[in-house]
């Protein structure tokens, strides 16, 4: 049966996959509805602002106590965590790699993770993990939660099926999911292979921009913002589950699936976007405006205006700006950027950056358009013109990303990424108009 959602951002939802499961008037009865167990999960203290404050009421067949037993330490090696100093002896500097290779043995969704880049501390619940995962495997009688933060996962090649405590989500590439912190979840691949990226939040949750002056509508809309509804496994069996904690693994056996809550209701639960849906707000008349006005979400540090995360996308859009250089400008960022490439081209680097690739440029690396980008786009006619088949994303973060091992040696390393530069020629010859010849 086709997968159903309820539509908003941050609401507080109520849903059962059976009538009458969801107890009214209170949370916590003494018999519950179809002699299940009411437990709560918490993403936030008890005593946080209602703004922020986040539960959900979990009414399920067993609970949670018996779907934990006694742990063992399991590894995932290539998955990494704050602070993490890669041991690796590549230097300083702008890099972009090409994709990374589809694995050629069976590989799960959590197999496939491969760390790119760390910043922050796990343990002080600050900072941010970038990964790419590569799969060709479903993940079956297994389970994983992630203890250390929320996983904002972004498909590239291949859905994925993503089957949380709290329902079922199927999520292609051009949308993205959000797993909250200590959430259960089991990943399946409807297409056989996927690939995509994966941004692990260890702090703040995951919120929409304010928009000041751009007023109540366009970015990301509310509305477009989907929880899944109620589904639940009465699956009895031998099963695994895989906790990250503080960075380290561990794996326990279960006797039943632990997707088995048959109601919920809070505003603690999983979601995913559509990109399609976000409504882009650019210059109309001159200039490149500052890249955060492509925001889609924002995880908030203590500094007022300075994020842990910012995930930005660059979709199809309209070029409209009068006598101006349209692509984005040469830039030195205080902010460490890693990006990704869903479809097509980005507009500053049409050529060496392709779908499934990633760059990262760190704080205050200079960085910007290509020389090819920067010709074209200083020698055009300024007719509108459509970006369309595109579709970029960053994950921006306040603290430097440091570089895995794995990234620093990977193959698809693009060696050759800093000569995109070499051919920027000195223009100033005294004149005024300068040496455009």
């Amino acid at each position: 049966m086709p997968l159903a959602y309820m539509p908003g951002f941050g609401n507080d939802f109520e849903t059962e996959a059976l009538p009458g499961a969801l107890p009214q008037g209170q949370n916590s009865p003494q018999r519950a509805p179809y002699g299940l167990y009411a437990e709560q999960l918490s993403g936030s203290p008890f005593t946080a602002p209602r703004g922020t404050n986040e539960r959900s009421w979990l009414y399920r067949i067993r609970p949670s106590v018996k779907h934990s037993g006694r742990y063992a330490a399991t590894a995932l090696p290539d998955w990494k965590s704050a602070p993490h100093i890669g041991e690796h002896n590549l230097p300083l500097g702008q890099l972009r790699w090409d994709p990374v290779p589809m694995p050629s043995t069976p590989t799960t969704f959590l197999e496939g993770m491969r760390t790119v880049t760390t910043a922050g501390d796990v343990h002080t619940q600050v900072g941010m993990a970038s990964h790419v995962y590569v799969a060709n495997k479903d993940m079956e009688d297994e389970f994983f939660f992630n203890s250390d933060g929320e996983l904002l996962i972004v498909p590239q090649e291949g859905r994925i099926e993503v089957a949380t405590e709290l329902g079922i989500m199927e999520v292609s590439p051009k949308e993205i999911c959000v797993i909250p912190r200590g959430m259960i979840f089991r990943v399946r691949l409807p297409d056989g292979v996927a690939r995509g990226y994966a941004c692990e939040n260890y702090g703040a949750k995951f919120t929409l921009p304010d928009r000041g002056p751009i007023g109540a509508n366009c970015l990301a809309n509310p509305r477009d913002f989907k929880t899944p509804v109620a589904a639940f496994e009465d699956k009895d069996g031998r099963c695994r589950l895989v906790v990250k904690w503080c960075g380290e693994f561990h794996e326990t056996t279960l006797e039943a699936s632990p997707l088995d809550v048959i109601a919920w209701h809070g505003n603690y639960a999983p979601y995913k976007y559509d990109l399609t849906t976000f409504s882009p707000v650019g210059a109309i008349l001159f200039d490149h405006p500052d890249p955060s006005i492509f925001t889609v979400l924002t995880a908030p540090s203590g500094e007022e205006g300075t994020a842990n995360i910012d995930f930005v996308i660059f979709p199809e859009r309209w070029m409209v700006a009068e006598h101006s250089f349209r692509p984005p400008w040469y830039h030195r960022n205080i902010m460490s950027e890693f990006m990704g490439l869903i479809c097509g081209q980005y507009d500053a680097k049409e050529e060496g950056f392709v779908p499934g690739g990633m760059s990262l440029h760190n704080m205050m690396l200079p960085h910007g358009p290509d020389a090819t980008g920067f010709e074209k786009a200083s020698r055009a006619d300024l007719k509108p013109v459509k970006l369309t088949d595109t579709m970029a994303f960053m994950f921006e973060t306040r603290f430097p990303q440091h570089l895995t091992r794995f990234a620093a040696e990977l193959d698809t390393l693009q060696d050759s990424y800093l000569d995109c530069w070499t051919p920027l020629k000195k223009r100033f010859d005294g004149t005024l108009e300068g040496n455009w010849d």
